[in-house]
């Protein structure tokens, strides 16, 4: 009989909220929940162990490893489940964009290490973007949700291609360490020489370094991300900016400078602001053929 009275002592609490406010009894579990869970904090911290556990120096990550000890990866994309959507409201822009870049990539690595062996490459997992669904928020999202319905859409922010991980070799590098909304658009090292565009919203000026500013460099400077060659007269891209080329143009968008369509102009003028000024201006003269790399399906594991 005791384990009864927490029960009776819910579905009274319930039917106080039933009676007093008109809800039916569903509405009123949910409302019940959704002040349980506000109330909690939401933190990185077994999101930013698991990064510094699992993924070294070179962004590979150990698999077998996180597939052997998870359980604070499945702690975390549980946690992502209960944000409350008047929590997530009242973030500030910079922390909604760094909830949903490591919820991406957090989820990302969730299924991986859900294969049994793993597979050589994401691509061999069906319906690992667009079927696969994922607690968070209180609804249920997809991977393609995340890139294309929510952060691609909602935010005029391009960085975030460099920043979300599908545990692809020629992916930009999984930092080890979450994206923090207080540190999007905070000072990294010093005052840049050459202005950015900063985060919408923000009022700490485009003249300093961010963490997607780094990230950026870090992709840029990979054999995945930038290759210039003069000897053949090229410049090699990633093909993320040939796929999501127009993300850019908005921001970056220029008229009689750097070569290509649209789009590629827009990529290029984005790209020159990280590069020295005898590469910038080499791209600013647009005497080069602009060819994109292969990308490179397989897993990013150690």
């Amino acid at each position: 009989m005791n384990k009864l009275y927490p029960l009776l002592a819910l579905f009274t609490t319930l039917f106080i909220l039933n009676s007093s406010e008109g809800l039916p009894l569903t509405q009123a579990w949910q409302r019940t929940t959704s002040i349980i869970v506000s109330a909690a904090e939401f933190t990185y911290g077994d999101y930013a162990a698991v990064l510094k556990t699992y993924v070294n120096q070179n962004a590979r990550v150990d698999y077998n490893n996180l597939q052997a000890n998870r359980q604070q990866l499945d702690a975390f994309n549980a946690s992502l489940a209960n944000v409350d959507r008047g929590t997530y409201a009242a973030w500030s822009e910079g922390q909604q964009i760094a909830f949903w870049i490591n919820a991406y990539n957090a989820f990302t690595l969730q299924s991986i290490i859900d294969q049994n062996p793993i597979k050589k490459s994401i691509r061999d997992i069906p319906g690992v973007w667009r079927f696969r669904k994922f607690a968070i928020a209180g609804e249920l999202k997809t991977l393609d949700n995340i890139e294309h319905q929510i952060l691609r859409s909602q935010f005029k922010e391009p960085r975030i291609h460099v920043a979300l991980v599908c545990a692809a070799v020629s992916c930009p590098p999984l930092r080890r360490e979450p994206y923090r909304g207080d540190r999007l658009d905070a000072q990294l090292v010093s005052e840049s020489a050459h202005p950015v565009a900063r985060l919408p919203g923000s009022d700490m000026g485009g003249r300093l370094w961010t963490r997607l500013d780094d990230q950026t460099r870090k992709f840029l400077a990979s054999p995945h991300g930038l290759r210039i060659s003069r000897a053949e007269g090229r410049v090699y891209l990633s093909s993320i900016f040939k796929w999501f080329g127009k993300d850019w143009i908005e921001t970056y968008g220029v008229e009689g400078k750097f070569t290509g369509s649209k789009s590629e102009r827009a990529v290029l003028n984005f790209i020159s602001q990280y590069l020295d000024e005898v590469d910038r201006e080499y791209l600013v003269e647009g005497n080069y053929k602009l060819k994109y790399l292969r990308y490179d399906w397989s897993l990013n594991k150690q």
